[in-house]
């Protein structure tokens, strides 16, 4: 790693290897030189003179890439595609009169584009799978668990551990929804031409419309691609990055709801992220342990969210059949949207699969406000043994405020239920009125709609993607 120049950390720290090879220059042109032997070997099947010698030369130097020479062709022409054209004819001088022919720059950088981009969205289908599975197997875990449920970050009626989770899981299955069509969405360009009229290779073929549409499906099944754009310009529609990136920053928010979640939860002491023996919380308090992966998941989340806009704003602007003011952002915002979302991924499937649960945290911060929500449980059960509901309001209005007062400026426990135990208005026993606010009572269909959702939605799609799951995640910081 160089010491003097700026290193990127979604490289160098963030995301996976895997993420990281298929952005890295190795992957990106030895895939424009498959698809020049793809072009060539599509052209030599149509009937140009091009020879088996000159297409077995072009396979076997797909990977032996002088990028020196590259560099130094790019300095001279100012042209990256011709720097590797000229790169890739120097390694294979029997080949070098038809490599790229009737080709523009274009068929090399929208198709590779594309190739990768479908790439990186069955690594990311592969991470989120494992994500779905393991918060789901914590929303079963705890689906029965009672927990204070909050609505303006204020204390309202009871929900579950496991129902909370479910509702992040929930966001996460139209993730992954989102991520299946947006692959469905991701074509090649094909073989199109300057403008997209394919009038080059209609030159090459003597007008014969019919080859010419066969040349372009055999390069697409040459590339393992069933489809390709029907029309383009001189780039597939700039809307396919927009779609790629927005399911990217669909992931982002999820994920950031969920460990802000956490975030709130850990300050409770409630849940905690996992904390590793030798963790340092805090540099100067020793005593903290702060969620700090639930943290970075959050600030990885706010740039994928935000570059968004960068495709959004691209494909606005392209003029006609094409601008060139849409390279320089996409080398950007494509790679890097995916090496973050590549990252807090992994990042979630780490927390998820270690998530910690305080459950008497959780059962005294029950304790503390249940009395105040169960009061018109307790009056109708006084109401039964004979009561006024009136006047058992009235009681429990008073005894509510006393028992509030008490918390709120004495910082005293809520002692709501010895004093209801001991009013003569409502006539129940201590034991009576504990029973009457079990938290069970309180907790509604919570446990029945996670496993509902786990057995409807759930279960399906992690048998649909077996083969994607036991995915292991090492971090590195």
């Amino acid at each position: 790693m160089s010491r003097d120049t700026y290193e990127n950390p979604l490289i160098t720290r963030y995301s996976s290897k895997e993420m990281s090879y298929i952005f890295s220059d190795e992957s990106k042109f030895s895939t424009w030189r498959k698809l020049w032997v793809a072009l060539a070997e599509a052209e030599k099947e149509l009937g140009l003179n091009i020879t088996d010698e000159q297409i077995n030369e072009m396979k076997e130097n797909i990977y032996n890439i002088d990028y020196d020479m590259a560099a130094q062709k790019e300095s001279e022409f100012r042209h990256d595609v011709m720097a590797h054209v000229h790169t890739f004819g120097t390694a294979c001088p029997k080949a070098m009169p038809i490599i790229h022919l009737g080709a523009t720059s274009m068929y090399v950088v929208d198709n590779t584009d594309a190739i990768l981009m479908k790439e990186a969205l069955l690594l990311l289908k592969k991470k989120l799978a494992n994500a779905i599975k393991a918060l789901s197997e914590f929303c079963m875990k705890y689906k029965d668990m009672p927990a204070l449920g909050y609505t303006h970050y204020q204390p309202a009626q009871l929900t579950t551990v496991g129902k909370r989770a479910a509702l992040w899981l929930q966001d996460l299955v139209m993730d992954y929804e989102e991520i299946n069509h947006v692959i469905t969405l991701v074509k090649l360009r094909g073989v199109k031409g300057t403008t997209g009229t394919q009038a080059s290779f209609m030159s090459l073929f003597d007008n014969d419309s019919e080859k010419v549409k066969k040349l372009e499906q055999l390069v697409v099944e040459k590339m393992g691609f069933h489809d390709s754009f029907k029309l383009t310009g001189q780039t597939y529609t700039r809307k396919v990055d927009f779609y790629v990136l927005s399911a990217l920053s669909g992931i982002a928010q999820s994920l950031h709801k969920a460990t802000n979640d956490i975030r709130i939860l850990q300050s409770q002491k409630e849940i905690e992220e996992p904390f590793e023996k030798n963790q340092i919380g805090s540099s100067a308090m020793a005593y903290k342990r702060n969620p700090m992966r639930s943290e970075r998941i959050a600030s990885l989340a706010r740039f994928i969210m935000s570059n968004e806009a960068n495709m959004a704003n691209t494909a606005a602007v392209q003029w006609l059949e094409r601008t060139l003011d849409d390279s320089a952002i996409k080398r950007l915002a494509i790679p890097q949207g995916f090496l973050a979302a590549d990252a807090i991924l992994g990042i979630a499937i780490n927390v998820f699969s270690g998530l910690v649960v305080n459950d008497k945290v959780i059962e005294k911060h029950i304790n503390e406000e249940l009395p105040f929500m169960a009061t018109e449980n307790i009056i109708m059960e006084a109401v039964k043994r004979g009561g006024n509901r009136q006047e058992l309001h009235e009681e429990i209005r008073v005894l509510s405020m006393q028992a509030a007062e008490q918390v709120k400026k004495l910082g005293r426990q809520n002692d709501l239920i010895d004093r209801m135990s001991k009013s003569k208005v409502i006539n129940m026993t201590k034991e009576e009125i504990e029973k009457t606010i079990n938290p069970i009572n309180y907790i509604g269909r919570a446990p029945q709609q996670v496993e509902e959702f786990y057995y409807e939605m759930i279960k399906p799609l992690l048998e649909e993607n077996k083969e994607l799951l036991g995915f292991n995640v090492e971090l590195r910081v």
